[in-house]
């Protein structure tokens, strides 16, 4: 039985069952999640027979760090190995005040994004709340073990689209949070648009921050782009993030890759504007991360200052996220690619 797949209650029931007092359970979480704790054996503050009792039907599960890959600009990009001997990719991004984890919520991806290389490797499976924490925690052990650094923000995007494993998202959200410390205001969550899923986000984790893939300004380009639009479109889309009980200081951040000759235009940039008019809102704006295979190419850097300036000068806030770690197998789902082609 792997203790980190059982919920507080589950412990407390586990613990009462083997007669142990109530306060064994906050010290186990404590050892797992704060102290990061690999085994039992970890566990310092257990006796040497109580650990011996719990080695005999349980262990510490978790997530391990199989390949590591460093950016010269300090991003690192990671893969993460699961028990069923299955991975999934995580970035660690550093900059000058922050330094943020991307976490992946599935193995493969079942969206179908045409500009996506997780994309191409189809849906495996959800992963468990406990794994999606354990990435944090493998982290946390690698830069304890390196460095004094600490993980100040979480973003939700990695492999998989969070709200298709919405159920195990929410419970590993509340992981991060309650047991691990991290502010639900340092959390991202990003969504391709999964309208139902959208509209219950808010009830069970309202202080996360939201970022939405947008990526086109028409439904006949952006469904090209995003099989997802062909159920929940633009309309439809933008409609459910205006229902969202949002705090006047917060805004819903708009993703949007610009690819060269498919959603770059001027037109383009005047449509956005028009699109995101009355909601709380920011852009990020994206250029096209290129790998091997990909289809599309990036603008070139004028287009992109361009489509920038348009929005700015009728005051949305637009930010250009230049790629980290571009030598690095950068795009999502590419270390994960070249490590099963290595082996």
């Amino acid at each position: 039985m792997d203790l980190k797949t059982l919920s507080r209650a589950e412990i407390g029931e586990l613990f009462q069952k083997m007669g142990l007092p109530a306060f064994r359970v906050s010290q186990l979480i404590h050892w797992m999640y704060e102290r990061n704790a690999v085994s039992i054996d970890d566990i310092t503050e257990f006796s040497k027979p109580l650990r011996e009792k719990l080695k005999g039907f349980s262990y510490i599960g978790g997530v391990k760090i199989i390949k590591k890959t460093d950016s010269p600009d300090g991003t690192i990009k990671l893969l993460f190995g699961l028990e069923d001997g299955l991975s999934v990719e995580g970035v660690l991004i550093p900059d000058e005040y922050r330094l943020t984890l991307c976490v992946s919520s599935q193995v493969g991806c079942a969206m179908g994004c045409r500009f996506c290389l997780t994309a191409t490797m189809g849906f495996i499976r959800n992963l468990r709340a406990d794994e999606i924490a354990g990435q944090v925690t493998a982290v946390r052990r690698e830069l304890n073990a390196n460095a004094n650094s600490e993980i100040t923000n979480i973003v939700f995007m990695g492999m998989g689209e969070p709200l298709k494993n919405f159920n195990e998202v929410v419970k590993g959200i509340n992981i991060l949070t309650d047991y691990m410390g991290i502010s639900k205001r340092r959390i991202t969550l990003s969504t391709a648009g999964v309208v139902p899923e959208l509209q219950k986000l808010y009830k069970e984790i309202p202080e996360v921050n939201l970022a939405v893939s947008l990526n086109a300004t028409t439904d006949e380009t952006r469904s090209a782009l995003m099989p997802v639009n062909n159920k929940y479109n633009i309309g439809a889309l933008l409609r459910a993030c205006g229902r969202l009980p949002i705090s006047p200081r917060r805004r819903i951040t708009f993703g949007y890759v610009l690819i060269k000759g498919v959603n770059d235009t001027q037109a383009d940039a005047r449509r956005l504007i028009a699109l995101l008019k009355g909601l709380s809102a920011k852009v990020n704006l994206i250029p096209f991360n290129e790998y091997d295979t990909a289809k599309f190419e990036p603008p070139d850097e004028k287009t992109v200052l361009e489509f920038q300036q348009i929005l700015v000068d009728r005051h949305v806030t637009a930010f250009i996220r230049k790629s980290k770690g571009r030598g690095i197998y950068a795009a999502c789902g590419q270390l994960k690619t070249c490590h099963e082609t290595d082996n």
